[in-house]
C-alpha cells in the first residue's frame, strides 16, 4: 500500500512545511512511537483493536506523547492513523516523509562504497564534488568493499557513478572484446 503511505507522508509534510516545525524532530518523534509499537504487542493490540473505543487509544497516545515529549502535530498525525485503523503503515509512512521532506529541501541521499576506508578530509571532498554534480544538498552514507580494488562506485537516487578500478577495468575489457 505504497499509495497510503505516500498520501501520508504528502500530507504531513505540508504541515511540517506550513507550521516549520523542525523536521529532524519531527520524524524522531515518528521514530520514537514507531519503536514503541514494533516493542510493544500490547500497545499495537490496543491501538489495532476495533473494540477499544477511540477516545481511549487517544488517551494512551497522550500519554506517550507527554512522556517521550513528542511534537503536537506529530501526534494528530498518529491520532489520524490510529482512527482509520492505518498504525501498520506508520513505518512506510516515516520513509516516505523522510523522502518526501528530503526532496522538498532539495536533499539526495548518496551511497558511496569505497575500495578503503576514507578519512574525514576525504569523504568531505567527496560530498562537495557529488554536490557539485548534482547541484543537491547530499546526506552520505558510506561503505566498504574491497573488490572494489581502488576508488570508488556513488549511487544517488538510480543513477550510479562508477569511478572503481574494477569498474575502469571492466569498461577496458568490454571495449576490447566489442
Amino acid at each position: 500500500m505504497a499509495s497510503v503511505a505516500s498520501t501520508y507522508a504528502r500530507a504531513f509534510a505540508e504541515v511540517v512545511f506550513d507550521t516549520r516545525m523542525d523536521a529532524n524532530r519531527a520524524i524522531g518523534g515518528l521514530r520514537r512511537i514507531s519503536g514503541l509499537l514494533t516493542e510493544s504487542v500490547e500497545l499495537r493490540r490496543v491501538w489495532e483493536n476495533p473494540a477499544v473505543p477511540a477516545e481511549q487509544k487517544r488517551k494512551l497516545l497522550d500519554a506517550i506523547v507527554r512522556q517521550e515529549g513528542i511534537e503536537h502535530h506529530v501526534r494528530n498525525l498518529v491520532a489520524v492513523l490510529i482512527d482509520h485503523r492505518r498504525t501498520q503503515f506508520l513505518e512506510r509512512i516515516m520513509q516516505q516523509l523522510v523522502k518526501e521532506l528530503d526532496a522538498r529541501m532539495g536533499l539526495a541521499e548518496a551511497q558511496i562504497i569505497s575500495a578503503r576506508e576514507l578519512g574525514d578530509a576525504e569523504k568531505r571532498a567527496l560530498e562537495a564534488q557529488i554536490e557539485k554534480v548534482t547541484g543537491k544538498k547530499i546526506r552520505a552514507h558510506f561503505g566498504l568493499d574491497a573488490s572494489l580494488l581502488g576508488g570508488a562506485v556513488v549511487r544517488v537516487g538510480s543513477t550510479i557513478y562508477d569511478g572503481s578500478v574494477k569498474g575502469q577495468l571492466e569498461k577496458i575489457r568490454e571495449a576490447l572484446s566489442s
